[in-house]
């Protein structure tokens, strides 16, 4: 059952105020870095990728470490536009929910604003927000990688194509979406320098800078 702030515009306005900042602390929260932290595993900001995200948290840890951080980083993603909706918020809002645990993601407050590179929160936020969307990105995703093994590339290729394949089949996401895929990129600036250097290597090698 969901509410609607609809007749007061004032009440949405605060409750959307409210929503965006526990959006970006709930983001904050680092799955990477706690995980680790339980199985006494190194901080994945410290060595590795250096990047507190799955693909590093199985570098340094195991399997079922990097699971649950894969897990927690898209519940991130998700939960802030689940409870937007279900207060009867306009989509445009939960929308933005979405972005800002993505921001937090990226930004944590709690550990020095260093975190991750967003990609398994950003999945997050588009199977909610559009999930045919995501399942074309995700799929280009898997392709890329299965024929490379290269994490990175992967990412790099399918968030650049999102914006495009959004306007697709939703084009009231493309503006959002083109802001979220262009601080991903950003993100992954030290991989695509080492792609066009060819000095990016594959998963299959421990030393892979994700």
């Amino acid at each position: 059952m969901s509410f609607s702030f609809t007749g007061d515009k004032i009440l949405e306005s605060l409750l959307a105020i409210v929503l965006w900042i526990f959006s970006y602390l709930l983001g904050s929260i680092s799955a990477a870095i706690l995980v680790c932290r339980i199985f006494g595993f190194p901080d994945p900001r410290s060595t590795g990728s250096h990047n507190p995200g799955a693909t590093n948290v199985l570098r340094v840890g195991n399997k079922f470490a990097a699971a649950l951080t894969l897990i927690g980083d898209v519940a991130k993603g998700v939960a802030p536009i689940i409870i937007a909706r279900e207060l009867g918020l306009p989509e445009s809002i939960a929308a933005l929910c979405g972005f800002c645990a993505f921001l937090g993601h990226l930004y944590p407050v709690y550990f020095d604003f260093r975190g991750g590179k967003g990609v398994a929160t950003a999945f997050g936020v588009l199977a909610t927000l559009h999930w045919p969307s995501m399942l074309v990105i995700g799929g280009l995703w898997l392709l890329v990688f299965a024929s490379t093994r290269i994490s990175s590339l992967a990412s790099i290729t399918s968030f650049f194509l999102a914006p495009l394949i959004v306007l697709l089949f939703k084009a009231e996401l493309f503006h959002p979406i083109l802001v979220l895929s262009l601080m991903l990129l950003f993100r992954h600036r030290h991989n695509i320098t080492q792609l066009v250097k060819g000095e990016e290597q594959s998963f299959r090698k421990t030393s892979q800078r994700d």
